[in-house]
């Protein structure tokens, strides 16, 4: 699956446009703040039908418009498909595949594959437990359509179940919905804790192997699942947790809690890696995912680079650069770097001033 254009209205800073990419590397060359991550977005939302960024999707839409639209043609052999998704002011948003709307954006998932990179990714070890599973998630979402729905629904009878113990003090027969609601929880729960399971599974073996190759086989990378719960106790743990849930109107255990261990030579990578470690196993867990994605969906995954290049020094952006050989790639920076020059001539590169895509 490859992009063939990118067509932007009312989207951030973007200046209303089309543009089209090369089956390649694509090198956006500007300085900060002039639209080369907003055309990352616009690209990563009609992948996801997430922001890469903003906590509200209203952020997307430009100062003083009512609403915000971000397409994609994409190309698979001689087969061609435009996917649009539109944003309103008012919170909605609408997707559609070849102008037949989408009835539920979860259903565009894994329509276009798509790998980012960002020096945010390089904190994945040291960040905290939530930013792990927001990596398991959206990965898992990308290979799994019946994830996402899991996932949504677990989120939506979990939001009940808060309710009803926010309510116990007030109306004690509020109480009376938990057993329906634990029940509930654990059967989706379950459901969740075995596909992170076999995800983690999957892209451990391939993580492993490139954190070799970086470190230049001088460390050996584990990644593990560690669940906040067992499958065998969910719903027990659940009503044992009642009184506690209660006092504090949340639900304490679930797969809502879970991690992922990342050790590097058997010491845990967060606590006791250098930042040097942390990067490259950062950086290798998310190279494994191209990898994965190939193996699951049969195609390639769009990569999308934003200035990740500066964050790493030669040894590490030439394995990542490495890794461009055959797939579609869009890379921002403010220069191009040397690990960039041996696809600069093969590569479409566009420059970007004032929301405005260029060829350079």
């Amino acid at each position: 699956m490859k992009i063939h254009k990118t067509t932007c209205a009312n989207f951030r800073n973007l200046a209303d446009s089309a543009t089209e990419l090369g089956p390649g590397a694509n090198i956006l060359v500007g300085d900060n703040a002039q639209g080369k991550t907003s055309f990352l977005e616009a690209i990563y939302l009609c992948a996801t039908g997430r922001s890469l960024r903003a906590s509200r999707e209203r952020d997307m839409i430009r100062f003083g418009a009512e609403e915000a639209h971000a397409g994609v043609v994409m190309r698979k052999g001689q087969a061609e498909d435009r996917l649009d998704i539109h944003l309103k002011s008012n919170g909605r948003k609408a997707a559609t595949l070849n102008d037949v709307p989408i009835s539920r954006i979860g259903d565009l998932l894994g329509s276009l594959p798509a790998v980012t990179f960002s020096p945010e990714d390089l904190k994945l070890v040291k960040s905290g437990p939530g930013e792990r599973r927001r990596f398991l998630d959206m990965e898992l979402c990308q290979l799994d359509k019946v994830y996402c729905f899991d996932l949504q629904n677990y989120h939506r009878v979990m939001k009940q179940r808060n309710l009803s113990l926010k309510s116990i003090k007030r109306a004690p027969q509020a109480g009376d919905d938990l057993d329906m609601w634990d029940s509930q929880m654990a059967v989706l729960g379950k459901r969740i804790m075995k596909r992170r399971q076999w995800f983690l599974d999957l892209i451990a073996p391939h993580a492993r192997s490139m954190h070799e190759k970086v470190s230049e086989s001088k460390e050996q990378l584990e990644v593990l699942y560690r669940p906040s719960v067992s499958d065998e106790e969910y719903e027990k743990k659940l009503r044992a947790n009642r009184e506690r849930d209660t006092i504090f109107g949340s639900t304490s255990i679930g797969i809502h809690k879970d991690d992922m261990s990342i050790s590097i030579n058997g010491c845990d990578a967060r606590s006791f890696g250098s930042q040097g470690q942390q990067r490259t196993a950062s950086l290798a867990i998310k190279m494994a995912e191209i990898d994965l994605i190939r193996e699951n969906k049969g195609t390639s995954p769009i990569l999308l680079l934003d200035d990740i290049l500066s964050e790493l020094d030669s040894k590490r952006q030439g394995h990542l650069v490495g890794s461009l050989t055959g797939i579609q790639s869009i890379i921002t920076c403010t220069g191009i770097e040397d690990s960039l020059k041996s696809l600069e001539s093969s590569a479409f590169v566009m420059k970007v001033q004032n929301g405005l895509i260029a060829p350079s």
